[in-house]
């Protein structure tokens, strides 16, 4: 079974859990109740935002950088924070981060999703090889660089938007690669795509030659948006990808594990001015970990592949999300 076909029937089965839920719920008690905050007997769903009407008095507004990924969270965290009763603005096409940055300092916006990588490298001035590879410090010191301005950040997603090594099926099974360090037998047999600026990127071209000793047969370089049709095409054997990348699915590329660590984190992490949190209500925390919590590379591969493939809008997908895992009935 491909990973598209596994992601479907698993939404599939979260919805219908939580429509069991709320069915059952629903036996319980043949009184109707608005969901007003006032101790009715319709509780929600375990892992489902509930509504809060005190919340109607705070307003955020939730901004995102310019691209497709980013709209999609900005999507799920405006739609979430509507369902727990918050009145909610968007601005989801910000710019690149130094603007986001701008506007979430200067209260254009009051939240967006930042990376962590990409928060150390370009706010907090460290160098691409120093950022820390294990996910959990580089969170930490990007939020420790986001408080000293007055930003909270909060736990961040389980996926990261870094940098992979992808090749076909065929030519995993051809050469028996599931890690990195498998490419050190055939490198010199396979030609390698990558952005332009591969060649000097430590999570890139240089890093798999300094850190895995790998000298492949060619380097060509390759418009960002062409990487995986150069590899489905055959003019690549390996290509530099995304993790999230929607043709990840779409295509069944494998995704080589980076055994020794050589890309850096980038997870997503929700940045929210510390003034909006002192006037969102005691939930907002636990709103923000429920919509988290379940992005993972594998959900945003599909939901950036329904934007990015299938058309749909950022919010129609953002809404899908939310329906079908059960954090929004």
């Amino acid at each position: 079974m491909t990973r598209h076909r596994w992601l479907t029937l698993f939404y599939a089965l979260c919805a219908l859990l939580a429509a069991a839920s709320l069915s059952l719920a629903a036996c319980g008690d043949d009184d109707e109740d608005d969901g007003g905050g006032g101790g009715g007997s319709d509780e929600p769903a375990a892992g489902q935002i509930e509504r809060n009407e005190a919340n109607a008095k705070t307003t955020i507004t939730v901004g995102s950088k310019n691209f497709t990924e980013q709209k999609v969270l900005g999507e799920i965290y405006a739609q979430g924070l509507e369902a727990a009763g918050y009145r909610v603005r968007k601005q989801l096409n910000l710019g690149d981060e130094q603007t986001a940055l701008k506007a979430v300092q200067g209260g254009e916006v009051d939240a967006y999703p930042e990376y962590t990588g990409t928060a150390l490298g370009s706010f907090f001035g460290v160098d691409s090889d120093q950022i820390p590879k294990d996910p959990d410090q580089a969170f930490q010191d990007a939020k420790a660089g986001f408080a000293e301005k007055g930003l909270t950040a909060y736990e961040p997603t389980p996926f990261t938007s870094s940098n992979e090594v992808a090749v076909t099926p065929e030519t995993a099974e051809e050469y028996g690669l599931e890690t990195i360090s498998d490419l050190s037998e055939s490198a010199d047999q396979l030609v390698l795509y990558g952005s332009p600026e591969c060649r000097q990127r430590n999570d890139c071209l240089l890093g798999l030659q300094n850190v895995y000793g790998l000298e492949f047969k060619q380097f060509r370089p390759v418009d960002i948006a062409l990487r995986h049709e150069v590899l489905e095409n055959g003019q690549a054997d390996v290509s530099i990808v995304f993790t999230t990348d929607p043709q990840i699915q779409r295509n069944e590329e494998v995704l080589l594990e980076d055994d020794e660590g050589m890309f850096p984190p980038y997870n997503s992490t929700l940045v929210v001015r510390d003034e909006t949190v002192q006037q969102a209500g005691e939930d907002f925390p636990e709103v923000i970990a429920l919509l988290t919590e379940g992005l993972t590379a594998e959900v945003m591969q599909e939901l950036n592949a329904r934007v990015d493939l299938d058309k749909k809008t950022p919010e129609e997908v953002a809404g899908e999300y939310l329906s079908e895992t059960g954090l929004v009935p």
